[in-house]
Formats: structure tokens, C-alpha cells, sequence
């Protein structure tokens, strides 16, 4: 299931006691792979764009980070604490999320859309972001979050700490996985 973000607590397995370099507040813009750079985004800080066509269905990067607990998920990163919701969690497993702001790569400045041109597969415990259609050189990479939607979400919820700026025809105006659209601006 392709979703970027974790909200219940689960038990899981400790964590490892080596901890990954934490990832530049500030990231290298320009070439990553044969198929996008990173840019500035008009969705959100940083955006992977395509720097040439990429046919659907092409494996565009794997999306890596540390791979922690999601005990571990929620002492790194309390929603509560943040006026933003702003992680660069991808759920795994029951047991696991990949935390790719640390040990992480170019993969998690790939932004949200409610109408995605990428979607992501994870087979064996691996996580790989793939063309869903056809993606011409210069468009923004983008998948759909998903984010699991928690009975408990207000209005304010959704469209202020999960709100969305992808600019879809049908955007949701949130990242969280819903057919409810939030009310308000």
C-alpha cells in the first residue's frame, strides 16, 4: 500500500543503535539520474522534474532512508508539536517505516499530487517510485501520498496540518487518503 505516512502507534522491533547521516536542511539542486533533477517546486520547496521523456511504466529511483520502528516514527516526528505535518516517512510493513531523512536520496523531494503522474511499488521490503503514464521532460514528478485518514481529523486537520497544493483539477486539498474534502479556504 503506497502510503508516505504513519499515524497509530504499532509494537515493532527496536531500532538499530547506528544512526544514517541526517540529510542537508538545504538540498543539491539539479541533475540526480538519467531521469529528473531536483527544482525548485510551485507545490512545495523542492521538486523532482523530468529532464527528459520517461516512458510509463520506467522504475525512476528507489525511495531509501533508515529503516525504523513505528514507535521510533512517532518519538522522531509528534504531530501534535508541528503547526505542519512534514516527515519523510514511507510506510514499509506493520512493523517499519523508512524514514528517508536519514540516509535518504533525492526519492523524498518527489511532492504530493492528487492527480499523480508516478506511483510507487514495494516488493521484497524495497520501495520504488515508477511512471504511471507517460511523463514529458520538464513536468513535475508527483505521486499520491495517501496518508491514512484517522477518524479523529477535523476540517482543520485535513486542510491546515495535511492540506494540499498540488493545483489538480480534482485535488482532494489534502494528502490524506479521503473522499471527504475538508471545508474552508
Amino acid at each position: 500500500m503506497p502510503v508516505k505516512s504513519r499515524k497509530k502507534v504499532r509494537k515493532s522491533s527496536p531500532t538499530s543503535t547506528r544512526r544514517p547521516r541526517k540529510v542537508p536542511e538545504n538540498p543539491k539542486l539539479g541533475k540526480v539520474n538519467e531521469w529528473f533533477e531536483l527544482r525548485r517546486s510551485p507545490i512545495q520547496g523542492v521538486g523532482a522534474f523530468a529532464i527528459r521523456d520517461i516512458p510509463k511504466g520506467t522504475r525512476i529511483i528507489e525511495y531509501v532512508g533508515e529503516k525504523i520502528s513505528n514507535a521510533e516514527a512517532d518519538r522522531r516526528y509528534d504531530d501534535e508539536k508541528m503547526s505542519r505535518h512534514h516527515t519523510f516517512l514511507f510506510i514499509l510493513n506493520k512493523k517499519q517505516v523508512i524514514d528517508a531523512n536519514y540516509g535518504g536520496n533525492a526519492s523524498m523531494y518527489i511532492n504530493h499530487s492528487c492527480d499523480p503522474n508516478c506511483e510507487t511499488f514495494i516488493p521484497r521490503g524495497r520501495i520504488w517510485i515508477d511512471a504511471l503514464r507517460d511523463i514529458p521532460a520538464g513536468e513535475e514528478l508527483t505521486y499520491d501520498y495517501m496518508y491514512d485518514m484517522d477518524k479523529s481529523y477535523t476540517d482543520d486537520d485535513l486542510f491546515n496540518l495535511y492540506g494540499c497544493k498540488c493545483g489538480a483539477e480534482k485535488c482532494r486539498r489534502t494528502i490524506v487518503y479521503t473522499k471527504r474534502r475538508p471545508k474552508g479556504e
